[in-house]
């Protein structure tokens, strides 16, 4: 192996083939570790770390909400939404607050905590429900959407095997 520059090197024995060796392993290790940095996106410690940006460009983040989700919002329906509306730019159509336990629960959530029984903590506790509609599946609210994945992607799977099948 020649050497790039016009001059000999001085010190091209053993050790200095070994030294070339554990630099270029070590200069890769760090260009490793630094596209990692530039190209892995870091994992969200706290579902309350999510943030975006609103309508008008600001951040927002649900760190507020942190430990409060067991208290109702205050608000009624129409406050909620004027609130949305006013500070966020919400266009789209917006749910009205129901109940999702005890005896004032909406059916679909009575159903859905029956049949899994499993009570959610908050409203972004997920059921999976199948075209017979029975839940095979429920997640907490911490769960990653990498988790849920691979289970609809296996029913819609299912799904389509089944419709294959029928044909």
């Amino acid at each position: 192996m020649e050497p790039l520059a016009a001059h000999p090197l001085k010190c091209s024995g053993p050790k200095a083939k070994v030294f070339a060796v554990l630099l270029s392993m070590v200069l890769c290790t760090m260009m490793l570790f630094l596209l990692q940095l530039k190209f892995v996106k870091p994992k969200i410690n706290s579902f309350y770390t999510f943030e975006v940006k609103d309508a008008k460009g600001r951040t927002v983040s649900l760190e507020k909400f942190k430990g409060k989700f067991g208290e109702s919002e205050p608000r009624s329906s129409k406050e909620i939404e004027a609130f949305a509306r006013q500070n966020y730019g919400v266009t789209f159509p917006i749910f009205h607050k129901i109940k999702i336990l005890g005896s004032q629960a909406e059916p679909a959530f009575k159903f859905l905590v029956d049949s899994s029984k499993r009570e959610p903590r908050w409203n972004f506790w997920k059921y999976l429900v199948n075209p017979e509609g029975q839940v095979v599946k429920y997640w907490r609210p911490e769960e990653p959407v990498e988790a849920i994945k691979p289970d609809i992607v296996e029913l819609i799977r299912q799904i389509i095997v089944k419709k294959k099948e029928d044909l």
